[in-house]
């Protein structure tokens, strides 16, 4: 619970700084960056989190790899959480900070698990319904599940909106079992 107030404050801290210094943008670019890069390298995310190794040398390391990657302002940030002993957070604050940006630019990360794959027109009307009825601007990420029957389910953030056949299947059985579906 810590780490995640630690991280939030670090996050909105440096959102604010790239918003009051209109380079949101990149920023959210580099920040994207180190996220991906620290996900996808276990042993630099190991690094980051050791006492034993002195924060100069994991400042050097974070320079060498990208200091001709990203701007000058998110090396510093970086440098910064490094003088501060919170590197072993930096994957959670370079998330939280692209969910924070997201949501100051009125974006939804929507995930539309099915059984099968969508064409391009029914992709597009899913996107232009989720955008009027939230309002936002959407950005779809579609997953395949053969263990689905039919259908879709949607999840943006804490909401899920199940319209699977699996769903439907299991609010039937639910009635019969009850009594309160009638057959004729």
């Amino acid at each position: 619970m810590i780490d995640y107030k630690v991280s939030l404050r670090y996050a909105t801290s440096l959102l604010d700084s790239a918003i009051e210094k209109n380079n949101l943008e990149p920023v959210a670019n580099d920040m994207e960056l180190v996220f991906n890069t620290l996900e996808g390298n276990k042993e630099l995310a190991i690094m980051l989190k050791s006492p034993v190794i002195k924060p100069q040398i994991k400042s050097s390391i974070l320079s060498d790899i990208f200091k001709t990657r990203i701007t000058e302002e998110s090396l510093s940030f970086l440098s910064f959480l490094i003088d501060k002993k919170r590197e072993d957070l930096l994957v959670i604050i370079a998330k939280k900070f692209l969910e924070l940006k997201d949501e100051y630019l009125g974006i939804v990360n929507i995930e539309i698990t099915s059984a099968f794959d969508f064409n391009e027109d029914q992709k597009e009307q899913i996107k232009k319904k989720f955008e009027d009825n939230l309002k936002k601007i959407i950005r779809l990420n579609f997953i395949t599940d053969k263990n689905l029957i039919g259908g879709f389910v949607a999840r943006a953030a804490d909401t899920m909106y199940d319209a699977s056949i699996r769903h439907q299947l299991e609010l039937l059985r639910k009635q019969f079992f009850i009594g309160t579906v009638s057959l004729n």
